[in-house]
């Protein structure tokens, strides 16, 4: 059995990663669960699998739970455990994730935040330690996929993006769009955060940056196109101008599924669980390009990830105070951009980025943009 620990077990990655184990139930050992404030599923989820280690933000006294309460970072170093789902959000899940390629472990990255702010830094533990990142943010993972058993050189990786709610809004608009528009995607159910940041596209960013560090190739050679109908989750073109498309319709199930049990393929017994590509009804595929002045946040994470050091640390920052604001109805939906923009030209680089300089960079940021957020109010 693969012995297993899941960060962030109730958030919407965690949760569907918890599916996966469950219809696999000999297959998987759960080890350990860390999970943030929602206690009440905490609890059935431990009550489930029953991890003999756990942990959670404020946990209630007395605690229900009779297993072991024990930091995340120190969690995921256990002699037992093989596999690391890292499924956080924001800059919580990096110590863990370094840590647990220290040891050696796999890690199943899904949380973005982390190789954003850090990813020279995860793959310089990653090669000198031995553990291994399996992608399963589902672009990520589909260019992975599309590089198995594939020897040529890449020419392009070809990044899809549905556009979010917004595509096809008139620009004036934006300024209006209130939360419940935002979280409502068209082709997506995930999590709040990760849902605003599609419909700015700076989660397409993310994905480039993400896709930079893990396949090792040039910013000018990843491309980003607008593909509304989401069943094309990334290509890659080789040297010889062959083209490998991933496809099938929108759920993170499958990626989860391939990197827990890679380099395996596996049919799940609980055939509703994950979605099949329906071939017998007619469908489109279409191209975009991507309109620049309709997502400023994708121009400026980009070129801000270019610049370097602590950098990607304040651009993750800012985004998630900025979102979490525009969320709480505190700021508009526009104002996100304003307010990243705001922090990062704000920011006074270190001479250096090593692990304590991100995380004081992600702390100053941080304050910096509840600061700039509640001008804006």
């Amino acid at each position: 059995m693969k012995k297993i620990v899941v960060l962030g077990s109730t958030g919407s990655i965690g949760r569907q990663t918890l599916d996966i184990v469950r219809a696999f139930p000999e297959e998987f050992d759960v080890v350990g669960l860390a999970a943030g404030v929602n206690h009440d599923l905490f609890h059935r989820q431990v009550a489930e699998f029953h991890p003999r280690y756990v942990f959670c933000i404020d946990p209630p006294h007395p605690s229900p739970v009779k297993a072991q309460f024990l930091p995340m970072e120190e969690m995921v170093c256990l002699p037992e455990v093989e596999v690391v789902m890292a499924a956080t959000t924001g800059a919580a899940g990096l110590v863990p994730i370094l840590n647990a390629l220290g040891c050696g472990k796999a890690v199943a990255l899904s949380n973005k935040e982390p190789i954003v702010m850090a990813g020279p830094l995860l793959k310089e533990w990653e090669n000198r330690f031995g553990g291994v990142i399996l992608p399963v943010d589902s672009e990520p993972s589909a260019i992975w996929q599309c590089l198995q058993g594939e020897s040529g050189s890449i020419r392009r990786l070809i990044i899809t993006a549905s556009g979010g709610p917004f595509r096809t809004m008139p620009l004036d608009e934006l300024e209006s769009v209130t939360p419940e528009q935002a979280l409502r995607h068209p082709t997506w159910q995930m999590g709040p955060k990760i849902t605003i940041d599609s419909a700015t596209l700076m989660n397409k960013a993310f994905e480039v940056i993400e896709s930079h560090w893990l396949f090792d190739v040039p910013w000018q050679d990843i491309e980003v196109v607008i593909h509304p109908q989401s069943t094309i989750h990334s290509m890659v073109e080789f040297a010889d101008g062959s083209v490998k498309a991933q496809m099938g319709p929108p759920s993170m199930r499958l990626p989860i599924q391939y990197a827990l049990f890679y380099p395996q393929r596996l049919r799940n017994p609980d055939d509703s669980l994950i979605p099949r590509l329906d071939t017998g009804i007619a469908q489109s595929l279409e191209f975009r390009p991507m309109e620049p002045e309709r997502y400023p946040c994708f121009t400026l994470a980009l070129s801000t990830a270019q610049r370097g050091g602590a950098y990607p640390a304040v651009l993750s920052a800012a985004d998630e105070v900025a979102v979490n604001s525009f969320l709480q109805g505190k700021i508009g939906f526009t104002d996100i951009h304003r307010v990243v923009e705001t922090v990062v030209d704000a920011y006074t680089p270190a001479s250096t980025a090593t692990l304590e300089d991100l995380l004081a960079a992600d702390q100053w940021a941080t304050r910096e943009a509840r600061r700039v957020a509640h001008e804006l109010v």
